[in-house]
């Protein structure tokens, strides 16, 4: 089953490695950085999940918001997004921009005044225009990207689509159909207290915001604060501590040097954490001839399928492994900021506007 989100290093092409990698058994599946939620869509579509809990979290409170809305109150998100389709039929990319500055920024920045700036309340909160015109810009932006500035505000420019699919409503209905399941919660919280609960009998699945390739592979903020070194050390300590209370974990990142060293410390060796490679594709570019292949990496303590499939990189120093666990602490200068995958390229700027009178760039 398709997720009912695109979003910025989906899983849908690494499903047949990752799958390699899923425990035999679990009685209960976590997933703190749920984004479009492709490895749980594709579970759930096999039936593993029947009598077995199910936990989706982030800490992206859109996203939360969305997912709850769309199974919670299914036709009104349909109604409203099927104005928003025949209104962009009508205007094209003005509709998108009007939509995104003065429909869903300022709804957005209501909705998070009154919540007191809590994630979590305004994930409760969340209303089917909201969800509606998320999924609208999800369809119509470019790339399906979800990115704040600094301010918070979504400033994702439209994307290059010339007939978008914008309201399929019978995959809504299907994906409302599966979060309604009998075992399924969705929680706003953050990494690290989903992963604090985990311990045996159970599988988790990280996609965390990848860490970048090069400078330019870091464009994106998955939330205003982003995702920075110092929380990718946060997540490798959290993945080690679930690991040894007993948690199958799985994870995806991307092949950067600090990321693929410092899982091999003695601490991830010690919880037989063991990091495996895999080609994929860079899938976010402003340029199409940018968008080529790539390794990504699968980093898990369950067993591999075969040993040829094991990491096989030339034993790291003394020296690159206190480097790379020095860049991942952020105590390096140069501390590299984390975007939303890997290897991305510039977003191309906003053309310039219509003959609209009033346009609130964001940038």
């Amino acid at each position: 089953m398709r997720p009912l989100l695109k979003w910025a290093g989906g899983k849908r092409q690494l499903l047949p490695a990752l799958e390699q990698y899923y425990p035999s058994t679990f009685h209960r599946y976590l997933e703190p950085f749920v984004g479009s939620g492709a490895v749980f869509f594709h579970l759930a579509s096999t039936g593993v999940f029947d009598g077995k809990a199910v936990t989706l979290s982030d800490v992206n409170a859109d996203l939360i918001g969305c997912y709850r809305v769309v199974r919670d109150e299914t036709e009104a998100v349909i109604t409203a997004l099927q104005v928003l389709e025949r209104e962009h039929r009508r205007r094209g990319d003005e509709c998108y921009y009007e939509v995104r500055d003065d429909r869903f920024n300022p709804a957005r920045a209501r909705l998070m005044a009154d919540s007191a700036g809590s994630g979590k309340v305004a994930a409760e909160r969340y209303s089917p225009a909201l969800a509606a015109m998320l999924i609208f810009l999800n369809r119509t932006g470019f790339n399906g990207l979800f990115r704040l500035n600094k301010g918070g505000a979504f400033n994702v420019p439209v994307g290059r689509y010339s007939d978008p699919r914008i309201c399929d409503s019978e995959h809504i209905r299907a994906v409302a159909d599966v979060l309604s399941r009998p075992g399924i919660a969705i929680e706003h919280r953050g990494f690290e207290e989903a992963l604090g609960e985990a311990g045996a009998g159970d599988f988790v699945y990280c996609d965390p915001p990848y860490a970048p390739l090069s400078r330019t592979s870091s464009f994106a903020n998955y939330t205003a604060a982003g995702f920075a070194a110092l929380d990718q050390q946060r997540l490798m300590d959290a993945v080690i501590r679930a690991c040894r209370r007993g948690a199958r974990v799985v994870m995806s990142n991307s092949s950067a040097p600090e990321i693929e060293t410092a899982y091999q410390t003695r601490a991830a060796r010690q919880v037989k954490i063991a990091v495996h490679r895999v080609p994929a594709r860079r899938a976010i570019n402003s340029r199409g001839s940018s968008r080529g292949p790539v390794d990504e990496l699968i980093i898990t303590n369950v067993p591999g399928p075969r040993p040829s499939t094991l990491l096989r990189a030339p034993r790291a120093s003394v020296e690159g492994r206190s480097a790379a666990i020095d860049m991942l602490r952020g105590t390096r200068p140069t501390m590299l900021k984390v975007g939303l995958t890997a290897a991305v390229g510039r977003v191309p700027a906003r053309p310039a506007p219509s003959s609209r009178t009033r346009r609130t760039s964001i940038r």
